[in-house]
């Protein structure tokens, strides 16, 4: 009993403990950007760095609770983005589910409900049109509420096309679908988040969004585009002090999902494949700790710091070297989901 006792109160303290040191970190923050230009500079150098090493290897962000938020989903029919809302639901989080795919997304949605044992909403809905995101996002409103936790998943691949040869209406559909689908959906959902100053905005790219492949053209420029446009909000809500409202951008390598079927990858120890229950896990873990980005695997934060300072042509050579030049050669996954009526029915 005692033991008990004492295990309890803790992890009490070394709760209250991450709390308050993550309160002195958000007021210390704040007040940086009081200061002048150098001073900043040369005093949030000296912070940040400190924060990133207590936060690796001393205390991590403690973890948020989201029981009862209400968190949608894009693209949850099936892979990550199912995988994803499973995660979130066994947190406790109310489930909003959107897809173009209505017969997948039914199965999905009764699954979840059954298993979970939280509320569950589906929606048919194709995010490559404004209009229609703009309908069924006033029916989330009505029917469930305010949504607090937006995920912007939903994604399309054209296939294993060189430029020239990509038909432009899918060329258009991947950049509508993976890019401008997110402009809608924070129109839509990001006033009410920002009038409670509450809530928190992932992007789910790839690491097409951060390095170039072939045989992918139209695919990565939708990616970067999407962690362009997620970097500026995160940017532009500190402006506007809306610190409550969080955002996590997430660039994963490959995930053994349907989408990049076929796809292999040179060196598994240093660039595996991510099994997509575990790639969800991690994912739900950046977004309850609130991380800023989270790359899969962390070999990718190395790439990303290579890609920066080495020359072009060794760049080339070293993109070579880990199969970016002929990732798409064996793929035979989903080339392109069906288009939804235009309709939006619940």
């Amino acid at each position: 009993m005692g033991d008990s006792l004492n295990k309890r109160v803790t992890t009490r303290v070394g709760t209250n403990g991450g709390i308050m040191a993550g309160r002195v970190l958000r007021v210390f923050g704040r007040s940086l950007l009081k200061l002048r230009p150098w001073a900043e500079l040369a005093v949030g150098v000296t912070f940040y760095l400190f924060e990133a090493f207590v936060r690796v290897f001393v205390m991590r962000h403690p973890r948020k609770d989201v029981e009862g938020e209400i968190a949608l989903v894009t693209g949850a029919a099936a892979g990550i983005g199912e995988a994803v809302a499973r995660e979130l639901g066994r947190c406790g989080a109310t489930l909003v589910l959107w897809d173009v795919d209505r017969a997948a997304l039914g199965r999905t949605a009764a699954e979840l409900r059954a298993s979970l044992g939280v509320r569950v909403y589906a929606y048919a809905c194709d995010c490559a049109r404004r209009s229609e995101v703009y309908k069924v996002a006033d029916l989330v409103k009505r029917d469930v509420g305010d949504v607090s936790i937006l995920v912007n998943n939903a994604g399309v691949v054209t296939g294993k096309y060189t430029f020239v040869e990509s038909p432009d209406h899918l060329v258009d559909r991947t950049l509508k679908v993976n890019a401008a689908a997110h402009f809608w959906t924070y129109k839509a959902f990001l006033p009410a988040m920002l009038s409670r100053n509450r809530g928190h905005l992932v992007c789910l790219a790839c690491h097409g969004g951060m390095f170039g492949i072939n045989g992918l053209a139209d695919y990565c420029a939708s990616k970067f585009a999407a962690v362009g446009f997620a970097e500026s909000i995160a940017l532009e809500l500190l402006a506007l002090k809306k610190e409550g409202v969080k955002t996590t951008i997430v660039c994963p390598y490959l995930i053994d999902t349907a989408m990049f079927r076929g796809c292999q990858t040179k060196w598994p120890s240093f660039l595996p494949i991510t099994d997509k229950m575990n790639a969800a896990k991690q994912i739900v873990d950046a977004i309850l700790r609130e991380k800023a980005y989270l790359l899969m695997p962390y070999s990718l934060y190395v790439l990303v710091v290579l890609k920066s300072v080495l020359p072009a042509k060794l760049g080339i050579i070293l993109i070579n070297f880990f199969g970016g030049l002929d990732l798409m050669d064996q793929f035979r996954g989903s080339p392109m989901s069906a288009v939804a009526p235009r309709k939006p029915l619940k």
